[in-house]
């Protein structure tokens, strides 16, 4: 293993290992939610989010199919409301709307 691998692999186990805190997964989903491709950025993160947690644990308290789980998750995953909703239920979250901050000239 080359060292930018073993930099990345060293990152992703730091990142999953916090992603255990359930403060920490709450603010790495809200950035994710703020990124101009979201969709896919929030997917990615709630999928490491998932696997800090334990994706059969996970898919067992959101009464999903592990292998459905892992496919909602995936990058070409499309989760609907009710799956994502079922998702974050389990992990202790809950679905937020709030105004956009408007700037005024």
């Amino acid at each position: 293993m080359n060292k930018k691998n073993k930099k990345r692999n060293e990152y992703e186990e730091d990142l999953i290992e916090s992603l255990k805190d359930s403060k920490e997964a709450v603010a790495y989903l809200q950035a994710a939610l703020e990124e101009s491709d979201m969709p896919e950025v929030f997917l990615l993160a709630l999928r490491r989010v998932a696997e800090a947690r334990g994706i059969s644990n996970l898919a067992q308290e959101a009464h999903l199919n592990r292998e459905n789980l892992y496919r909602l998750l995936s990058k070409e995953g499309n989760p609907e409301l009710n799956s994502l909703y079922a998702i974050l239920d389990a992990l202790g979250f809950k679905f937020s709307v709030e105004l956009k901050k408007v700037s005024h000239f």
